[in-house]
């Protein structure tokens, strides 16, 4: 049976007029990713498409974490929609972290914040460090490298070099586990520790070393080396 068209819809229910009267609080996710893709496909409409989204990609934080190419796989997708999917979860990412500039960067779940949403969805390690002011404010956050994660591209020149170009008070360093574990292995300890003595040589606060993963089952999707009393 043929699925009914959004503008056969009574006018309340439609995605758009009740975005519009109620706001984006009163609508589900499909609602609101069937509004960026207008229209659907024979036989469902934008807001089955997007369901089907959903579905394939578990969740709208799966979904998120997509490449364009992933995304416009999807039957009734297509590039151009797929694109303006990519954007308004672009532009959701940088909202929280400009909502993040002028507050205290210091725990873990707010590293998470600022940097999960981006990271958590690079298929290569990056290493990110994350230059706060005397009041852990955030100064910028530079890439340090792009690739797998070793002792020879962690180096602390490299890891500390922007923060004594941009004389930071504090430093946080993160990088991403791919694999969605962030569990720790023995070189992550042993480039925590190399990091720390350097720090410490500089005169640099090293906050936190944070490994970024994905969420699972409820379990934190990050790893804090501050948390778990390392640093």
């Amino acid at each position: 049976m043929p699925s009914v068209k959004i503008h056969e819809m009574p006018q309340q229910d439609r995605p758009r007029e009740k975005l519009a009267n109620l706001g984006a609080s009163a609508l589900s996710d499909s609602e609101l990713i069937a509004i960026l893709l207008r229209t659907g496909l024979p036989g469902s409409n934008a807001i089955e498409v997007a369901r089907t989204l959903l579905s394939r990609f578990q969740s709208l934080g799966g979904l998120s974490r997509c490449s364009v190419k992933e995304i416009a796989s999807i039957k009734g997708v297509g590039p151009a929609k797929a694109v303006q999917l990519a954007a308004a979860f672009g532009l959701g990412s940088r909202l929280a972290r400009e909502s993040l500039t002028k507050s205290k960067i210091d725990t873990p779940e707010l590293v998470y914040e600022l940097l999960g949403h981006e990271m958590r969805a690079l298929h290569k390690e990056s290493v990110r460090i994350v230059l706060l002011d005397t009041r852990y404010h955030l100064i910028r956050i530079e890439e340090i490298s792009l690739g797998s994660l070793n002792e020879s591209i962690a180096h602390p020149r490299e890891v500390f070099r922007p923060a004594l170009i941009h004389s930071a008070y504090a430093v946080i360093v993160a990088h991403n586990h791919p694999s969605g574990d962030p569990s720790p292995s023995e070189s992550d300890h042993r480039i925590t520790r190399r990091l720390s003595e350097a720090a410490q040589l500089l005169q640099i606060t090293l906050l936190d070393h944070v490994i970024i993963g994905s969420p699972n089952g409820g379990k934190p999707p990050f790893f804090s080396f501050k948390q778990a009393g390392i640093l």
